[in-house]
């Protein structure tokens, strides 16, 4: 069995730290080629001097020339690069076999295309490049061969649940994409009691164990509305195709229903572990150091309608689906821009989603035809919601 390199955008986040949790089980299998971090010095040094990447990236020459230094004195004959052409280079490397997609936010666009581009076997893990530019993605990966296997739990349990092809699942006969939901820390309260929401309890989820900025996401659903724009771009279905369904366990990823009436589910622990390995083996089956679901333990599955008046953010994300065109990079946008503020503690958590719909409101939406209004809009929106928080803070 040959020997599959791997690059890790993002490796040092809670994506990347899986993912080579499952590489670590599997040396016969896969080796790493390129580990890449935005400022982390001290975790990426970490990760160099046990997976012995080629290369190693940074955000900064600064950031780079330390871990360089770092990498010197340990012996490790690591290529240290910085930037984001950097970033591109080693994804679209001819050396590297699958790529894994996991820089959080608008960051992490490039060089998910730049793979894409590649033909590689792209894990993806980074929403943006979908929500923000999924047609020039899917178009990309066309084109070149690329295999795109989801990461997202949700995403990948939909994949699972697909009917298999030689190139990836058909979508023939389904009837809807049910794409399920914690609900988030926050769903049982009241407008009134999230009117006061600190960024503390915000960041607690019930389930999973992931970066803050994700984390908000889950707890006003905008996650969730994401993931309804990745899924209308991923498996090429409508938007009214797609349902959300709460069901607070998240012992059920996701579910497909098709026309005879069967409705086909993935169950599984919530570990990032198991749908990472599943797309690093895809048709084969790898050990994810997941223990299986014991479904003795498993007190019940509960299940209910999302509430969009209490997490409006939803219903905005499947309006701008519907919208088109730049209208989900706007989004996207103004929700970044939105979550940094409320996590510094410039917002209320209450103000997201009205920040959202007001930038939403604010701007032309235009075809998303080309990289460049895509980007475009997205810096319009970003600037657009700042003065927005500036002129509520007045």
């Amino acid at each position: 069995m040959a020997v599959r390199a791997v690059t890790v955008l993002g490796s040092t986040g809670s994506i990347g730290t899986s993912t080579l949790d499952v590489i670590a089980r599997h040396p016969d299998r896969y080796s790493v080629h390129a580990l890449t971090a935005h400022s982390s010095v001290n975790d990426l040094f970490e990760q160099c001097r046990r997976f012995r990447p080629v290369h190693a990236v940074l955000g900064s020459a600064e950031s780079a020339a330390e871990l360089q230094t770092l990498c010197r004195g340990e012996g490790l004959a690591v290529q240290v690069h910085h930037g984001a052409q950097a970033l591109n280079a080693v994804a679209s490397d001819d050396a590297v076999d699958t790529v894994v997609a996991a820089i959080v936010g608008a960051a992490g666009l490039l060089s998910t295309l730049a793979a894409a581009e590649a033909g590689k076997r792209l894990l993806l893990a980074n929403k943006e490049a979908l929500v923000m530019s999924g047609q020039l993605l899917m178009q990309a990966a066309r084109q070149s061969g690329a295999l795109i296997m989801p990461v997202d739990s949700e995403h990948n349990a939909i994949f699972q649940s697909l009917p298999a092809t030689e190139t990836g699942v058909s979508t023939a006969g389904i009837e809807k994409i049910l794409l399920t939901a914690s609900g988030g820390p926050l769903r049982n309260l009241t407008l009134e009691e999230l009117a006061v929401v600190s960024p503390q309890q915000a960041l607690k989820h019930p389930n999973w164990s992931m970066g803050p900025k994700i984390s908000i996401d889950s707890a006003t659903m905008m996650n969730k509305g994401l993931e309804v724009i990745e899924a209308c771009q991923l498996f090429s279905v409508d938007v009214d195709d797609v349902q959300v369904v709460v069901h607070p366990e998240s012992i059920i990823h996701s579910m497909v229903s098709y026309a005879d009436g069967s409705v086909i589910a993935q169950m599984g622990r919530p570990d990032m572990r198991t749908p990472i390995a599943h797309a690093l083996a895809w048709p084969e089956r790898i050990d994810s150091g997941v223990e299986a679901l014991d479904l003795f333990k498993v007190s019940g599955l509960h299940f209910e309608e999302p509430d969009t008046t209490r997490f409006p953010l939803l219903r905005l994300a499947f309006e701008a689906q519907r919208a088109g065109g730049t209208a989900p990079a706007i989004l996207n946008a103004a929700n970044e821009v939105a979550v940094a503020a409320f996590l510094n503690g410039d917002v209320a958590f209450l103000q997201l989603s009205a920040l959202v719909e007001q930038t939403l409101e604010c701007l032309k939406i235009s075809p998303a035809s080309d990289l460049s209004t895509i980007i475009e809009a997205d810096s319009i929106a970003r600037g657009t919601t700042q003065r927005l928080i500036a002129q509520a803070a007045a």
